[in-house]
């Protein structure tokens, strides 16, 4: 009878111990888990120069919604060398951060970056410029860029019956193409209105100071000028002052900054296709989020665009962005 109780009771003490044991195999998983799901995750993001404050408003949008995530980004400036952005990213995948936010230099030499975040199983939200090869990014978050040139051109066309256009491009950057094509449409098929100069400008006002500067000395006859972004315009307008030629030529801008909302006040700009960088930025990141949460996301987004011009600019900030 004895030994009958024993094996009983050796029994049970074994099925506690089993027991026992499982379960303090769950609590530490679930701390592991609970551990690993509280551990910041690290954004990556760069964009094509941070010497435009455009690209730090929009920066602020992604990080605003990043650090509400008790996450944190990692910002890179490459200064318009798109080897140095490319190195940039490499350097991101090496610290294995859960995501890239892109604003390439140059559309398609930024490629071999996208191939590596590609095998490294990093996503990348593309943000305001649009990259070559779409099949390498998750997802494109970006301004109504093609409007915003036709609305440069109707503005222009209501305003005058016909022009002499230069036209400071960046064939590099696809959101200042796509721009300039709006505005060449719009214009197509009506001998009234002639781009006499397209030049390249860099999207950046003191390589358009001298390229506008060079384009005046050259004597060619113009009336209208079209900077592929704000800063573009506002170095075109600073050529032109230099020459004391502010007052009968139209420029027309495209971002909606602070500075050429100033200049359409004082009366040197004649309208800014307005952007929404912080907006934007908050929509890309909210994307890269619901995507890493395993939700459908939308491949193409499209941020409205608005022509600022003296005749509405008292319905916007001027001190700050849309």
């Amino acid at each position: 009878m004895l030994k009958k109780v024993s094996g009983k009771l050796l029994l049970f003490i074994v099925f506690i111990s089993v027991a026992l044991i499982a379960l303090l195999g769950y609590i530490e998983l679930f701390y592991r888990v609970q551990k690993s799901s509280n551990t910041p995750r690290k954004f990556g993001a760069t964009y094509m120069t941070m010497n435009n404050p455009y690209f730090s408003i929009l920066n602020g949008g992604i990080n605003e919604v990043v650090e509400a995530n008790g996450d944190f980004l990692i910002t890179r400036d490459p200064a318009q060398d798109q080897e140095k952005q490319n190195s940039q990213i490499y350097e991101m995948i090496e610290e294995g951060v859960a995501a890239i936010f892109l604003n390439p230099v140059d559309w398609k030499k930024v490629e071999p970056a996208l191939i590596a975040c590609k095998e490294a199983g990093i996503p990348v939200f593309n943000v305001d410029t649009m990259v070559y090869d779409k099949e390498y990014v998750v997802s494109i978050i970006a301004s109504d860029n093609y409007n915003a040139g036709v609305q440069c051109a109707l503005d222009m066309m209501s305003k005058l019956d016909s022009a002499e256009i230069v036209i400071l491009d960046q064939p590099i950057i696809n959101s200042i193409t796509q721009r300039v094509q709006g505005f060449l449409d719009t214009i197509k098929g009506n001998d009234n209105y002639k781009v006499v100069v397209q030049k390249a400008a860099g999207g950046e006002l003191e390589i358009a100071m001298e390229v506008m500067d060079d384009i005046i000395e050259s004597g060619v006859s113009f009336n209208v000028v079209l900077g592929g972004n704000d800063p573009t315009a506002l170095g075109a307008l600073a050529a032109l002052a230099s020459h004391h030629m502010t007052g009968d030529i139209l420029i027309y801008g495209i971002d909606g900054s602070p500075d050429g909302k100033m200049m359409i006040k004082e009366g040197y700009l004649e309208g800014t296709s307005a952007q929404y960088p912080h907006q934007m930025g908050k929509i890309a990141a909210e994307v890269a989020y619901a995507y890493l949460n395993g939700e459908e996301i939308e491949t193409n987004i499209v941020v409205p665009v608005t022509l600022i011009t003296k005749e509405n600019l008292d319905e916007f900030s001027i001190d700050g962005w849309q």
